[in-house]
Parts: C-alpha cells; sequence; structure tokens
C-alpha cells in the first residue's frame, strides 16, 4: 500500500510515520516539499473556475486554501485523530480556539467552560465572547449533577480540558460530552496534553478536538500553531468559518510541525516515562506537600486516566511545602537544566512557577500555597532529579 492509501486500520506509529505522504504532493522524496505561494496558476479560465466551486484541501485555488506543505500536515493529523472527518490549521493554538468558539457560538448563546481551562481561553470567554454577546458560565467538572443541572438551564457548547491546566485534575470526559449532547450543546475539548495518542476525544464522545501543535507536535520549541479536529458536520464549521477569518499558516512552520509529527510518538513515551519517575520521586521529597499528575497512583484523577486514556506527556505540578509564597521562584532560579519559561511539549525541561488560583471562578487552585509546573524533556532522568535535588534544598 502506498503512504497515501488508508491506513486506518494500522496502529498509531505506523500513521504517524505515513500520514499524509500522498506522492501527489511528495513527488520522488519523502516529504512534501515547501510550497511557498500566494497565487496559485490555471491552465485556463475553466480551470480557474471550477476551482472556485471546490473548496477541499488537494485542490489548488489560492494561497489562502493553502497548498500541498499545509494539506499534508492536516491530512496527517486527521489519521491520527480517530473519528475526524478532517482537521483545520491555525497560526496559534490561541488562534485554534478562537477558531472552534466562533464556529459554533453566536451572540445570545451560552457557553459552559470547565473552570480549569487554559488562561487564554479562559480569557477569550470573559473578552471577545462577552463583547459579541456570549455568556459563559464557568463550572467545577468533577460535579456531574451541577452541570446536568447548568446544560438543562440551556447552553450550545461546552468547552472541556482533561487534565486541568495547571493543577491537572482530572476529569469524567465521556460523562460530561454524553450529557451535553442529550441537551442539545456542542462539546468541545482542548487535548494539547494527552495529543491523540494519549486520548481519543472524539471516540469518547467530544464534537471537536482542539490542540496546540506548538507543544507535542512541533516539539522543538521552534513553531506556533494549532489545530481543530472533528466530523464531517462540524468539520465544514471550522472550515467555513476559518477561512472567512483569514486563518492561514505559513507553509515552512506546517513543514516543521510534520517533521515533528514523525517523532512525536517516541519522544512522549520517553518524556511520559521521565516525568512519571520524577513525579514519584518529588512526592518522597520533605520539601513537597503534593504531587499533581494523573499518571501517579496516588492521584485522585488516576482512576479515570486509567479508563479512558492510552498515554500522557511529561507535563505535570507540584506543590512545595512552604509558607513561603517566593518559595517557588527561588526554586526555580536555583534549576540549572530546567529553564523558566511558558509553553511545553519541547525536547528542553522547563519550570514554571504558578498560582492557578488566578485562573480560577469554582474551584481551589492551591489554596496560594507555592507550586511549580514542571514541563520534562528528553534530558537523563537522573540528572533532573539531582537537580532538582539540588533545588528544593534551598527552600
Amino acid at each position: 500500500m502506498s503512504a497515501d492509501g488508508d491506513d486506518a486500520h494500522r496502529k498509531p506509529a505506523t500513521r504517524l510515520v505515513r500520514g499524509g505522504r500522498r506522492k501527489a504532493w511528495t513527488g520522488p522524496v519523502v516529504n512534501p516539499p515547501v510550497w511557498r505561494a500566494s497565487t496559485h496558476l490555471y491552465d485556463s479560465d475553466a480551470d480557474r473556475q471550477a476551482a472556485g466551486h471546490t473548496n477541499a484541501d488537494g485542490q489548488f485555488f489560492y494561497g489562502r486554501r493553502g497548498a500541498p506543505t499545509q494539506w499534508a500536515l492536516a491530512e496527517a493529523l486527521t489519521r491520527i485523530e480517530s473519528g475526524a472527518y478532517g482537521t483545520v490549521l491555525y497560526p496559534s493554538g490561541v488562534a485554534a480556539i478562537a477558531g472552534c468558539m466562533l464556529a459554533v457560538l453566536k451572540p445570545g448563546d451560552r457557553l459552559l467552560m470547565a473552570d480549569n481551562a487554559y488562561d487564554p481561553t479562559r480569557s477569550m470567554a470573559t473578552g471577545l465572547l462577552a463583547r459579541m454577546g456570549v455568556n459563559t458560565t464557568f463550572f467545577d467538572p468533577h460535579d456531574l449533577d451541577a452541570f446536568a443541572a447548568l446544560c438543562e438551564e440551556g447552553a450550545q457548547a461546552v468547552w472541556l480540558e482533561a487534565p486541568g491546566s495547571l493543577t491537572f485534575e482530572m476529569c469524567d470526559v465521556p460523562a460530561l460530552a454524553a450529557t451535553a449532547r442529550q441537551h442539545g450543546a456542542v462539546s468541545l475539548i482542548d487535548n494539547t496534553w494527552a495529543s491523540p495518542l494519549g486520548f481519543a476525544a472524539l471516540e469518547h464522545g467530544c464534537d471537536i478536538v482542539m490542540m496546540s501543535l506548538s507543544k507535542h507536535v512541533g516539539g522543538h520549541s521552534d513553531l506556533m500553531m494549532g489545530s481543530a479536529s472533528a466530523g464531517k458536520r462540524w468539520y465544514a464549521a471550522l472550515r467555513r468559518t476559518a477561512q472567512e477569518l483569514g486563518q492561514v499558516v505559513s507553509p515552512d512552520d506546517a513543514a516543521l510541525a510534520a517533521r515533528g509529527l514523525r517523532t512525536m510518538g517516541i519522544r512522549l513515551e520517553a518524556q511520559t516515562k521521565s516525568a512519571l519517575a520524577i513525579a514519584a520521586w518529588l512526592e518522597a521529597q520533605p520539601q513537597v506537600a503534593r504531587v499533581m499528575c494523573p499518571l501517579l497512583p496516588s492521584d485522585p484523577g488516576h482512576a479515570l486516566w486509567s479508563r479512558d486514556f492510552t498515554g500522557g506527556c511529561g507535563l505535570f505540578a507540584f506543590v512545595l511545602a512552604s509558607d513561603d509564597p517566593q518559595a517557588s521562584a527561588r526554586v526555580a532560579d536555583a534549576l540549572d537544566l530546567f529553564g523558566i519559561g511558558y509553553s511545553w511539549g519541547g525536547f528542553e525541561s522547563l519550570a514554571l512557577p504558578i498560582r492557578p488560583e488566578d485562573y480560577r471562578s469554582c474551584m481551589p487552585g492551591t489554596g496560594g500555597s507555592p507550586a511549580i509546573r514542571l514541563s520534562i524533556g528528553l534530558e537523563d532522568t537522573g540528572d533532573l532529579i539531582a537537580d532538582l535535588a539540588q533545588a528544593l534544598a534551598r527552600v
């Protein structure tokens, strides 16, 4: 079977390697070349008019609709997202969030948003969406009865994230999505943490799944991009809205993302293994009050993670056993192998002091205790533990 054949029956690792590599797009080489083009030319005016009536990846029309470099990446992402009909690319993860929201919401609608959603997602709800007349209610995704009551009051969309941003609580995604669907609401989920390799969001009942490709897919901290995948109905709405907004990704960035995608599986496997070892080590340290990582058997969300997820990643957080609000900053400053910075999912390890309670409406965060989010990279696990040990000794 050629690389552009139907590989749905094959394992994810195989689909990662083969997805999007149609011979029509690659020619005699392995990867689709970088097509830098704003203008597409036609052999005749009849061809130009015909192209205008066919709005699909694979049809040359104009640069905003992409070319083989972008089409190949979108198809490869669709191949690993079980249940997806298509994927839309955006110039950043936040642009993907906006694209999803604007595709399903209109003035006067109500959005239900998990209270532990990513801060820019919350800001979009209280900013852009509020200005266009969309009302947002934040909810605790652990309280299924309260969520059902909110749905009964009426809602057009529900935004989920699993695990939650910064504090990594698990929620019952299938139950929440089923309740939303029962009441006619569209369920959307930010699945950046697990990726399709670790959680098949559409198969678990969600309607639209969004990812920041800047993280695991890119994998090298050198690009900004986002995506949204869905079944046929919602893919059409996502694509239409993205085109109306003029959203397009650079072919150079698309080529970088496609290159990162090929090795995402083995990177995630290595980072997850290292993160679990480091999280378990942190649990035993006297300077640590709590580790927030659903991969750990001791974590309150581990049972849900084990039931629904097939993988994880290197991102988790821990709370320090200290009353000093500057303790997390002092630990981060003392680290040598961990950079201090936003984002995650790259090959390098990062540490970020956090205050989750600053981004909550009804969930507790860490109660004001100093906390640090870690993104575990591809460095040696023992070296990372040694670095954390010397930094914690300064608390």
